[in-house]
């Protein structure tokens, strides 16, 4: 199923840390979704890359959950690793975590789980490594993956009618 090669989930944690200014946020002065989800994209990529060392494409993206608001003068991380894998796909775990700088206060905000296939030189999904969890919270991820990844494969194939 997987080529010989193993990576551990930390090999792949990537982690991206930004200052909310006002251009990145709406009428409400709290950040725009959309520049929040290309952000949490963009480390998913480069989590995905740092596993497969491939070039890789966006597959999916799991329900994104807005826990809670992220406003002007807050900081951000986003964190993520791969938590999984598959033939040629890798299951990123995605989380943002905002810090009010004054107070110190953290908490998250968003998390989801983002889909990425290995690609080959031509330009179709290759194997990739599997992953090996090492955490609690990595295996936890990792024995509730294949429910997500199923789950996946249903929601695709109602969308194409099979």
């Amino acid at each position: 199923m997987h080529e010989q090669e193993t990576k551990r989930a930390n090999e792949s944690r990537t982690l991206m840390t930004q200052l909310i200014f006002p251009l990145d946020t709406n009428h409400y002065d709290t950040m725009f979704g959309g520049k929040l989800m290309e952000y949490m994209d963009k480390v998913a990529a480069i989590a995905a890359m740092r596993h497969a060392r491939k070039r890789v494409v966006t597959a999916s993206t799991d329900s994104l959950d807005f826990l809670a608001p992220i406003r002007i003068g807050d900081v951000i991380e986003v964190e993520a690793f791969v938590s999984w894998t598959s033939r040629s796909s890798m299951e990123i775990y995605v989380s943002v975590t905002r810090e009010h700088l004054y107070s110190g206060e953290r908490e998250v905000t968003v998390t989801a789980f983002f889909t990425f296939v290995g690609l080959d030189e031509q330009g179709k999904p290759a194997p990739v490594p599997a992953v090996v969890p090492e955490t609690e919270f990595e295996r936890q991820l990792y024995d509730n993956a294949p429910e997500r990844h199923a789950l996946r494969k249903k929601r695709k194939q109602d969308r194409l009618g099979n």
